[in-house]
């Protein structure tokens, strides 16, 4: 069998992507890199995926892009195409993230609505794949669900919702 398309990037849109990486900056930790400045803009979560053991492996953590609506970029017009905004409407992919276990979903919600994000739902568990999740829409319509692992035979608190 021949080696498998390689999913390598995957990028969000904002009409403003300095502030959206300064946002995205403060509700994850990520480092920030302007690629340049207002036109691209990299997040870097930082460390590796983690080994079984909790030891750190050789495989980095997959970076986010955040592009400008405006003009995306790469593209062959130079003055880029319409639309222009980015999309508020309807469905649209959606960006999982998995929760540290140095960090919360709590605290993550919290930084996020703060910052302008509408929280779309909280406290539920899917039992499929044996996580908790929570979700939010970034304030340039961006959907990010947060993903916490549930462990071996996790305990699903009364006021959360499962399917």
């Amino acid at each position: 069998m021949p080696y498998p398309n390689t999913l390598i990037f995957v990028d969000l849109s904002s009409d403003d992507p300095a502030a959206a990486g300064e946002f995205y900056a403060e509700v994850f930790g990520w480092e920030n890199d302007p690629r340049p400045l207002g036109t691209f803009h990299r997040m870097v979560p930082g460390q590796n995926f983690l080994n079984p053991d909790g030891s750190q492996s050789e495989i980095g953590n997959l970076h986010l892009g955040i592009h400008n609506s405006q003009n995306v970029r790469p593209h062959p017009n130079p003055d880029g195409v319409e639309p222009r905004m980015p999309s508020t409407d309807g469905r649209k992919p959606r960006v999982f993230i998995l929760v540290s276990p140095d960090d919360s979903a709590d605290r993550i919600i919290e930084t996020a609505e703060r910052l302008g994000a509408e929280v779309l739902w909280r406290n539920h568990y899917w039992s499929e794949f044996n996580g908790f999740n929570d979700a939010f829409r970034d304030p340039w319509g961006n959907e990010i669900v947060l993903w916490t692992k549930g462990g071996e035979n996790p305990e699903i608190p009364d006021h959360f919702t499962d399917e």
